[in-house]
């Protein structure tokens, strides 16, 4: 009785530890969210003036492979209660990156100066938390092994187009031994709200990737020679296209250092 009375007591909205999460980064922590709160939905940012959220939607929705709505705020609300409780968008993520004109020109800690009554949020899937599957299968995932950021790069994958929004598709790369690599596609296809299967697998040059060791975002990782590259669409997509359209304002999160809500992953998978 006394272990059941222990295990209700963790699931408490003040004791989740996506909650303790979200606190240790309002309070002013920084790091890589990869392999933090396991169990729960980590989710992508992207915060743009009202007057482009009805194209950015669209955007969403012609690209659900890197772009999967989990959740959306009000016009000027911080706060997304269906992902969690007491979140505040402003400062619950540990690195943000601000946009002017396509550019980042600061990557702050907390956005609260930035704010505007004008905003919407768009909080999107993330690999990670397909990542908890492959582990629990045994599966090794590099960047987590080595406690750096996934690699990620830009790719030659148009993306469809929505009004300013348009441009190239963003992977994040995991190696994998070929018959795990054939495993994480079957695992990973049953979330498809955090990205799903991949969108490809070896040959990083077919897809527009020069060199495998120079990511675009994140931390290269290394490859055996008897391992292939396999690439997930990735949720800093939407940072690639807010470069490419040159919108005048945007917030979203730093690469790698992801919102971490009250979802759970188990809730995510289809079958």
């Amino acid at each position: 009785m006394t272990v059941l009375v222990a295990a209700q007591q963790t699931e408490t909205p003040d004791t989740l530890p996506s909650r303790q999460a979200r606190l240790g980064y309002r309070g002013g922590q920084v790091g890589s969210t990869a392999g933090i709160a396991p169990g729960f939905v980590q989710g992508n940012l992207a915060i743009l003036p009202a007057e482009y959220a009805s194209a950015f939607h669209r955007f969403c929705q012609l690209n659900p492979k890197p772009c999967p709505i989990i959740g959306m705020s009000d016009v000027g609300s911080p706060h997304i209660p269906a992902l969690g409780a007491d979140l505040d968008i402003r400062t619950d993520v540990p690195r943000y990156r601000v946009w002017r004109d396509g550019e980042v020109v600061d990557e702050p800690t907390d956005v609260s100066s930035y704010w505007r009554d004008d905003l919407v949020t768009f909080v999107l899937g993330c690999s990670f938390s397909f990542e908890e599957a492959l582990l629990d299968e045994g599966m090794p995932i590099r960047h987590i092994e080595h406690n750096v950021r996934v690699p990620m790069y830009r790719t030659n994958i148009a993306c469809g187009e929505a009004g300013p929004f348009a441009g190239p598709m963003v992977v994040s790369m995991r190696p994998f031994k070929p018959a795990d690599a054939i495993r994480a596609v079957q695992i990973t296809s049953r979330y498809p709200a955090v990205h799903g299967a991949p969108v490809h697998l070896g040959h990083p040059h077919l897809i527009g990737i020069k060199d495998i060791a120079k990511p675009d975002y994140g931390d290269p990782v290394p490859v055996a020679d008897d391992e292939i590259p396999v690439f997930w669409a990735c949720g800093v997509t939407p940072q690639s296209v807010i470069n490419a359209a040159k919108l005048p304002f945007a917030i979203t999160h730093s690469p790698g250092l992801m919102l971490v809500t009250d979802l759970k992953n188990r809730n995510m998978a289809v079958i």
